[in-house]
């Protein structure tokens, strides 16, 4: 059974996007099968996996209307993972799902069908916090949050903390926090520096090791409709996404023991320094 891992963050430009399209092409090319739910109506993580959002057939938006069998959206992209597209559809989604039966569990229900096929499911989701996010949440075993190293992305990570608790506690007991990831990385600059010492003090074994740091391949290669690895398989990008990937896989096959309550590290970031 595929471990299904929502990348979020509801603060935008953070690398979000990014994240979820190259940490799916670098665990293929760890021999995983990856399966990539593009949620954000935005379409940045379809087009960057090289699919024409512009020229879609089936989306996510039909998946989570139930208008289409989620094996009729599955779509083959050059880096060999499957993607779910979306497109600006997807807003229709978004506000047709809120008088839906268990609308909360459309996107669960869905990838029920088709998760024993994956390795990992990575679902993007949108910048936000709406009935498309709370989707992501409830179908995910676990968040991956990334995040600039600044004071602002610290005031953002408290409020995120506590909606990835609510969720976990009225919707999906299961939900865990599978990790930080420092985005943009710039190990020359001091508050760099000082946030990443708070988030390892506060956050200890869930901060990823592996760094992601400002790339100019990682900033070029979605328009060529390329994850970094494709791109440029040399550049520091790439090789940290690969990284990454190789991070989460020893993880899941070592273990990591969730805190009772995921809400209880970010009082101690709102409370302190």
């Amino acid at each position: 059974m595929g471990k299904i891992i929502a990348i979020a963050n509801q603060k935008g430009g953070v690398g979000k996007t990014t994240t979820s399209i190259n940490l799916a092409a670098s665990l293929v090319e760890h021999d995983r099968r990856v399966l990539l739910v593009d949620l954000d109506p935005q379409g940045n993580a379809t087009m960057g996996s090289g699919v024409d959002k512009n020229a879609l057939t089936t989306s996510a938006n039909d998946v989570l209307l139930g208008d289409c069998d989620i094996n009729q959206a599955l779509v083959s992209t050059p880096a060999d993972y499957d993607l779910i597209p979306s497109n600006g559809g997807l807003t229709v989604a978004e506000v047709q799902l809120l008088q839906l039966p268990r609308r909360e569990y459309r996107l669960s229900q869905a990838l029920a069908k088709v998760r024993d096929a994956y390795n990992f499911i990575i679902i993007d989701g949108p910048p936000s916090l709406n009935m498309l996010t709370v989707n992501a949440l409830v179908a995910a075993d676990s968040v991956l949050i990334p995040m600039q190293c600044e004071y602002y992305a610290l005031e953002g990570l408290a409020g995120l903390m506590n909606t990835i608790d609510e969720v976990r506690r009225r919707l999906n007991t299961k939900l865990t926090l599978e990790g930080l990831l420092r985005t943009m990385y710039d190990g020359r600059n001091r508050l760099t520096i000082e946030v990443s010492q708070q988030l390892n003090e506060h956050f200890a074994d869930k901060v990823f090791t592996t760094v992601i740091p400002r790339n100019v391949r990682l900033a070029e290669a979605p328009s060529h409709g390329l994850p970094a690895v494709l791109y440029d398989r040399r550049s520091q990008g790439a090789v940290a996404y690969l990284n990454l990937a190789k991070e989460i896989i020893e993880r899941q096959q070592h273990g990591f023991e969730q805190p009772e309550n995921i809400a209880n590290a970010e009082e101690t970031i709102t409370d302190g320094d």
